[in-house]
């Protein structure tokens, strides 16, 4: 039935059906225990013979509801929530790296995500190369080895508002043996379903757009099912053969299409822990439920503005994907066709200093951390988010050190502007 429905059904419907006197609104179920009347019924449900809930850190009603209303969006088969997109994108690739292996990724990503596969992930053994997301299929297959595990990209990157070729991106993936995950955080399933352009697994920071309201910090995994584990599986051992951790099952034999999410619960959550809370989860579900309204708006208010800068003499150059000539209008077009997202990039003449004052003399945008909810939020990267990079890793990501990232919000986009116009005449 949820395949059936349109994506605007699907954000107000999707994950919880209430049966006969239960709660018509997601409940939360608060709870760390759950109940039941023989040790042999949680025997069961601790050798994964039997599903069920037993202890949240590794599954919740409340959060099991909301990833599948995600998973529906996303037109997935299984997915997890975790206690930040950070969580999301680690989680994503330890499921199927371990010491040893090899990572491709675009270098033009959040710049989190970039220190997690530069550094962190360095430390337990697992390199990265960064590749060109906008280099030819020739020249991006020569960053992959014989122990390249996956392949990373952004849908839209942040910040650098940046469209990535995902039908390019999944079949160098796939000729390669591995499969190809996406962060789809900006674009979100209204705007884009990386699945249908052979993307593998999807990852999100929900604390973005799906959340809306910058209340709960969360992230989600949603897994296609499309890639063949056992046609490679000499290269993922962890899905392909037997668990010792639980009396030698194999998750794609016993789990199907879900071994990858079952895997990642039994496994990363059992020992990481990094649960998203019910509660959050349910500020989550109710941000769901508008996320088909309020995309549109915020595109739509980021076009006015990004038109508005683009004619402004004090501006050196604007970076949006729906601007005819811009570098990424034809790919937007062809994979973001309703709408791009309400985040844009662009630089003032005067560089890096003009910046930072333009920026402290705004009213109504606020200079924050976040980006991607209601209000209208401004950063600069090269000072905040990207600050422990280099110049020469700044360049690499996409960051110029005058790089000003707008998250346009849905108020009243003359009112967006006018503030604007009073930062730039200051």
């Amino acid at each position: 039935m949820a395949n059936q429905l349109k994506p605007e059904t699907l954000c107000v419907q999707a994950g919880w059906n209430p049966g006969k006197g239960e709660p018509r609104v997601l409940p939360i179920y608060q709870s760390t225990t759950f109940k039941y009347e023989t040790s042999e019924q949680m025997a069961k449900l601790f050798d994964l013979e039997e599903s069920g809930y037993f202890y949240t850190r590794l599954q919740n009603p409340t959060n099991d509801a909301v990833a599948a209303k995600i998973t529906a969006l996303e037109g997935g088969v299984a997915g997890m929530l975790t206690s930040s997109g950070q969580a999301a994108s680690f989680y994503a690739f330890f499921n199927i790296c371990e010491a040893g292996d090899h990572i491709v990724s675009a270098a033009t990503i959040y710049g989190g995500t970039y220190n997690l596969l530069s550094v962190t992930l360095k430390k337990l053994g697992i390199t990265c190369t960064f590749i060109d997301q906008d280099a030819s299929e020739e020249e991006i297959s020569k960053a992959f080895r014989p122990n390249t595990k996956l392949m990373f990209g952004e849908t839209i990157s942040n910040p650098g508002v940046m469209v990535l070729d995902i039908e390019k991106f999944a079949r160098i993936a796939h000729t390669h043996g591995v499969p190809l995950i996406i962060d789809n955080t900006f674009a979100t399933p209204i705007n884009c379903r990386p699945f249908e352009w052979g993307a593998d697994i999807v990852t999100h920071s929900t604390t973005k757009y799906m959340d809306g309201h910058a209340t709960s910090v969360g992230g989600c995994i949603v897994d296609s099912g499309n890639f063949d584990w056992n046609t490679h599986a000499e290269k993922y051992p962890g899905l392909c053969k037997p668990d010792p951790s639980y009396h030698g099952l194999t998750y794609t034999k016993d789990f199907g299409k879900a071994g990858y999410i079952t895997k990642a619960t039994s496994q990363l959550m059992r020992d990481l822990g990094a649960i998203q809370s019910p509660q959050n989860a349910f500020l989550l579900n109710i941000g769901l439920e508008t996320l088909h309204l309020r995309i549109p708006r915020h595109c739509e208010n980021a076009l006015k503005v990004a038109t508005w800068l683009q004619e402004n003499e004090k501006v050196a150059w604007v970076n949006y994907p729906e601007l005819k000539g811009n570098t990424y209008y034809e790919l937007a077009k062809k994979y973001l066709p309703n709408g791009s997202c309400g985040v844009l990039s662009f630089g003032l003449k005067g560089g890096r200093d003009i910046a930072i004052r333009f920026m402290d003399n705004l009213q109504l945008a606020a200079i924050v951390t976040h980006v991607a909810d209601a209000r209208t939020s401004v950063l600069h990267p090269a000072s905040h988010t990207h600050r422990q990079l280099t110049d020469e890793q700044l360049i690499e990501a996409g960051v110029a050190p005058d790089l000003i990232r707008l998250s346009v919000g849905i108020e009243n986009a003359e009112d967006i502007i006018a503030d604007i116009e009073q930062a730039l005449t200051k």
